[in-house]
């Protein structure tokens, strides 16, 4: 059998795909995919053994210059490739019109999200079979009940499982071949722990404070860590520089490639991350890694994993979903102290109250075990 995938972005949502991925090649041996996703991102269905092809769409460059030539010439060679091949089974895991659109180019029978499960309702009219799919739960679990309804097979007991137990059992469905990872990179190998720090985000609200991250950095040098930074823009570098700055075992990576960003994550002892895609990436290569949110839940966008952790500020009105902070009623200080460092960290208040005392005793306590 053969299938398509269609999920072009994010990063996390990429990511989120790959359990479901693996559940099929599970229950049903002898299957391939082939996977249309941003060209950002593909080199990461491949490390997949179940995935074939990958089809590199660019929309996000392509709707910069929609009708320059080299974009019409570049669309067209994608639509030849894509109608290359016949699909016995076509699947939008995405839930977009954009995806949507993308789909009714393929060659075979499109599934999807019905109108009251995808985010964007328009986009099942374009499917031959709609499936529902509750809201209010994990990202991951979404997905994995698509593909469980769209090819016709039970979602194994594990993925649903809550004890312990289950999760240790389901702690692999990433499905992730880390020879594929690292195939043709040197492997880093540290001289002592290391801790990778994924301070970039997009959203404003998002962000752990600068100051925060420094003192957590000076405080992992004192216990003789090392420490590394990537990032993936101008502003993130600037960023990672000015929190290694003059800091025993600091360093600021280069920039890199997903695999290669994969294998410094692989050498690692463990992350610190915000909610961030590279954090997701961690999760998928099973890096233990604490993971800091504020307007997001984590209940149903958190790094999802057996060795992942994630520390929410608990401020009344958070999750809140917003990009900038509305400063509400509830939000308002305790005390003239509390006032000055809320007004230092105008932008992210809810997670300026998780101090890097707290994120290290909650780092050093998954470490051990214990959280």
């Amino acid at each position: 059998m053969r299938a398509l995938i269609v999920k072009t972005s994010s990063l996390g949502d990429v990511i989120h795909t790959l359990p479901a991925v693996t559940d099929a090649a599970r229950a049903l041996p002898g299957i391939r995919f082939d996977w249309v996703v941003e060209e950002a991102f593909a080199e990461i269905p491949g490390w997949h053994p179940a995935v074939g092809e990958v089809l590199p769409v660019a929309l996000r460059r392509w709707r910069t210059q929609p009708f320059a030539a080299a974009t019409r010439r570049a669309f067209r060679a994608f639509q030849e490739r894509l109608a290359a091949t016949t699909y016995d089974l076509v699947i939008d895991a995405q839930g977009l019109l954009k995806s949507a659109w993308l789909a009714r180019r393929a060659r075979g029978p499109i599934h999807g999200l019905d109108r009251h499960s995808a985010r964007e309702p328009l986009a099942s009219f374009f499917y031959a079979r709609r499936h529902a799919v509750p809201w209010g739960r994990h990202a991951v679990l979404r997905v994995r009940e698509l593909f469980a309804a769209a090819f016709g097979y039970d979602l194994p007991a594990a993925a649903r499982g809550e004890d312990d137990g289950a999760r240790a059992a389901d702690a692999a469905a990433y499905g992730l071949d880390r020879a594929r990872v690292l195939a043709g990179l040197p492997s880093p190998a540290p001289a002592r722990p290391r801790l990778v720090f994924l301070h970039g985000t997009t959203w404003p609200t998002k962000h752990w404070p600068e100051t925060h991250w420094r003192q957590l950095a000076e405080t992992t040098a004192r216990a003789g860590e090392e420490i590394r930074l990537p990032w993936g823009n101008d502003r993130e570098r600037e960023r990672a520089e000015r929190i290694a700055d003059g800091i025993e075992y600091a360093q600021v990576l280069p920039k890199s490639t997903l695999a290669a960003l994969a294998a410094e994550l692989i050498a690692a002892s463990a992350c610190v991350a915000v909610d961030t895609g590279l954090g997701h990436l961690a999760a998928a290569l099973d890096v233990p890694t604490l993971s800091l949110f504020g307007p997001t839940n984590p209940a149903f966008t958190g790094a999802w994993g057996w060795r992942q952790r994630r520390l929410a500020s608990g401020i009344p009105c958070a999750p809140c979903l917003a990009r900038k902070c509305n400063a509400c009623d509830l939000l308002k200080p305790a005390s003239t102290t509390e006032l000055v460092r809320w007004a230092r960290h105008a932008e992210t208040p809810c997670l300026a109250r998780l101090s890097p005392d707290i994120v290290r005793a909650a780092l050093d306590a998954m470490l051990a075990g214990r959280g």
